[in-house]
């Protein structure tokens, strides 16, 4: 249980959660991870037969991954020390995990939300629009994403590499046992009012704020890779269409103002591309994400030399452009330009050169990104000077025996 000031609650918690082991048959201790508490939680815990660690770095999560440290169990099920969580529920989450699953997820919407136990806002907005965003970004079942009552292996916990110390933590949880493949459950379990007088640690703009971005920042595809590649195609394709001249929509012409506009946006779908690779292997080669063969194979294919070929590609065919711009320019006697006709070409100029330069930098970028770290490599044998020549000489003796006049093959 990670605790900051539950003294109202926390004594009733550890007692439930007693109870609840004493029931199951099984050995088992309930851990209270303590987050700074100036309101005695600390000796209530104690006195109702908890383990108590102090955890000094503050967080959500830093207390949750500090009581595991401090575990000794193969299973853990942690929950709030608030009296929002039935601790008697923890049988049918037990049950999940010893059948193999390494994270087991209470399912409050499944299981009932008492009057007054969840503001409106969490209920019908917050919790069901970010476990929606993690469904779609992380391909996940889970319906309730923030559920404070679960339950997982220590081993898994372990594979999960948990980084993250506030409220974001419970969405991490999920996150990476995902990306790692791991077999999730879900069972319904109720949430209650808690019973503490205070308001609530949790801050709904603050904490939802941070589940969304941990969101974003671990799908790389879904921040930059779909939106970029949106744009890219939109603009490439408005702006080819504007190229042979002014395009009517009914009454509405587009020119050469919004021709320039999604050749812009093109650009800028292509830099989100490029930052989505960017992300993508960083992440890898951290070990924040998980590799993926997709990813291998493509960076295997799109080599620092090729990119840079297909960007001095783009940039020379750009420089073309506005030579032949410039020579037409010239023809004219260098006077005032016909910009209808002579902006369509150079903003294509303008942006095969811009990708271009960009493409180069940026396949250096990710060369540099993908360098592997250097790993040992030891022998599988070491054979010493004096032990081979001891060999070889043993060798020798034994062959010249078997006949004497074989012997000179045997010299060193």
């Amino acid at each position: 249980m990670p605790c900051l000031n539950e003294a109202e609650t926390i004594g009733r918690c550890v007692d439930r959660a007693r109870q609840s082991i004493a029931g199951l048959d099984v050995r088992g201790e309930v851990l209270v991870a303590d987050n700074g508490s100036t309101d005695g939680s600390q000796q209530i815990a104690l006195a109702h037969g908890a383990k108590v660690v102090m955890v000094d770095e503050p967080g959500y999560g830093a207390a949750i991954r500090g009581g595991v440290a401090a575990s000794s169990g193969r299973y853990i099920i942690m929950g709030d020390a608030d009296e929002s969580y039935d601790f008697g529920e923890i049988p049918p989450i037990l049950e999940r995990l010893r059948v193999g699953d390494d994270l087991v997820m209470g399912n409050r919407f499944a299981g009932g939300i008492d009057k007054g136990a969840m503001p409106w806002s969490h209920r019908w907005i917050g919790n069901p629009v970010l476990s929606m965003t993690g469904r779609i970004f992380f391909s996940s079942r889970i319906r309730d994403f923030h559920c404070g009552l679960r339950g997982f292996s220590v081993d898994a916990f372990r594979r999960m590499r948990l980084n993250t110390t506030g409220m974001e933590f419970a969405s991490e949880i999920v996150v990476k046992a995902s990306l790692a493949s791991m077999k999730i459950s879900e069972v319904p379990i109720s949430l209650h009012k808690d019973g503490r007088s205070r308001p609530p640690h949790l801050r709904t703009w603050r904490d939802g704020w941070r589940h969304l971005r941990f969101l974003l920042l671990f799908c790389p595809r879904w921040l930059f890779v779909i939106p970029g590649l949106a744009l890219l195609l939109s603009g490439s394709l408005m702006t080819l269409w504007l190229l042979g001249g002014t395009r009517y929509i009914g009454a509405v012409g587009l020119d050469i103002h919004t021709m320039l506009v999604s050749g812009v946006f093109a650009l800028i779908g292509y830099e989100l591309m490029l930052f989505g690779a960017f992300i993508k292997v960083f992440g890898m080669r951290a070990g924040f994400l998980p590799s993926s063969r997709r990813t291998d194979n493509f960076f295997r294919v799109a080599t620092l030399e090729k990119g840079l070929l297909f960007g001095s590609v783009l940039t020379i065919t750009g420089l073309a452009l506005v030579l032949l711009a410039v020579v037409s320019w010239g023809r004219g006697g260098y006077g005032a330009l016909n910009t209808e006709a002579s902006m369509r070409p150079l903003i294509v100029a303008v942006l095969l050169i811009a990708g271009g330069v960009q493409t180069i930098f940026a396949s250096f970028v990710l060369s540099m990104l993908g360098i592997r770290d250097n790993v040992a490599v030891r022998p599988s044998a070491v054979m010493e000077p004096e032990l081979v020549l001891q060999d070889v000489n043993r060798i020798g003796r034994r062959q010249t025996t078997n006949g004497a006049s074989n012997g000179s093959r045997h010299q060193l």
